[in-house]
């Protein structure tokens, strides 16, 4: 799909001014945000009414989840995380495998599934007087409000070198030099977009979700998946694609051990021992990138 960069000067500081990427055929416009923020809420898009979009992506938890797994209608288990969806916008690939090239086709995935919401785009369309296409453009416009910034490393990397505590400043040096994390989460939005295996997804010698490799059939896919953003991270518990760690600090100690060994394991994943100083620190700069979510506005046209 042809993109041009229109619309949204972000309105929340993320270190530099960046251009939200729109589809020609899906402008934002207020009005289409506000039905899909409707939407987004509305839980007669699940078979039974129990659900809602926002029932997996809570808004006071930066649109994330504090459950390992989705639960669906009936009590119905997914078999991933559901991710935070801030800064969505400037997404290259969607879901932790990457299977939907853009947020107007990822939308409509969980109302169809059928252990999320579980209706047809059939039923769905019938519920709520609107066509698959008005649903799709509607949420995704809605998900592309969904910003965060004005947090803490924001203002010190615009200049209020008071902003960050000396402890935090020792962390963003970890992040940036021992820790090489800045090798996929690289940015304003802390991520590559693209897919890493760094053995979470492996267990006792097999890899027990084949994440990304099940869409590319690329050898070097088995067990990868998308990286996500670092935004609001502390609020974003648990993490990982299965929501298998409880805690900052248990991420921190499994990439300073070198992740989980494997034959396809991302060359940058390897031993980084950390001290006992450097992993405080690395947890209160990334408690530092909390900061500012709006939802539901358009942005300044350009």
């Amino acid at each position: 799909m042809m993109l041009r960069f229109l619309v949204a000067l972000l309105v929340i500081p993320l270190g530099l001014d960046l251009y939200l990427p729109v589809p020609e055929e899906n402008p934002i416009t207020k009005d289409k945000i506000g039905l899909g923020r409707k939407l987004f809420f509305d839980r007669r898009l699940s078979r039974d009414g129990s659900i809602a979009c926002a029932t997996c992506h809570d808004p006071n938890r930066a649109f994330s989840t504090p459950l390992s797994v989705s639960t669906g209608v009936g009590g119905r288990q997914g078999r991933r995380n559901a991710p935070a969806l801030i800064n969505r916008g400037y997404g290259r690939a969607f879901f932790w495998d990457g299977r939907m090239p853009s947020l107007e086709e990822q939308v409509l995935k969980p109302i169809q599934d059928p252990n999320e919401m579980d209706l047809t785009l059939e039923e769905a369309s019938a519920r709520v007087k609107l066509d698959a296409l008005a649903m799709s453009r509607a949420l995704a416009s809605y998900v592309r409000s969904i910003l965060s910034g004005d947090s803490p490393y924001d203002r010190f990397v615009n200049g209020d070198r008071a902003a960050l505590s000396a402890e935090q400043q020792l962390g963003l040096q970890v992040f940036r030099g021992k820790g090489n994390c800045t090798a996929c989460h690289v940015g304003p939005t802390f991520t590559d977009e693209n897919f890493h295996n760094t053995g979470v997804a492996w267990r006792d010698g097999a890899v027990a979700d084949e994440g990304r490799f099940a869409i590319s059939r690329n050898p070097r896919d088995h067990g990868a998946f998308k990286t996500p953003t670092l935004r609001e991270i502390a609020r974003t518990a648990p993490y990982m694609h299965d929501g298998s760690f409880a805690s900052l600090e248990e991420v921190i100690g499994f990439y300073s051990e070198g992740g989980r060994p494997n034959p396809s394991l991302d060359s940058e994943i390897r031993p980084r021992n950390f001290s006992a100083e450097e992993k405080r620190a690395l947890a209160a700069f990334l408690r530092s990138l909390t900061g500012r979510v709006i939802e539901g506005r358009s942005q300044r046209s350009e």
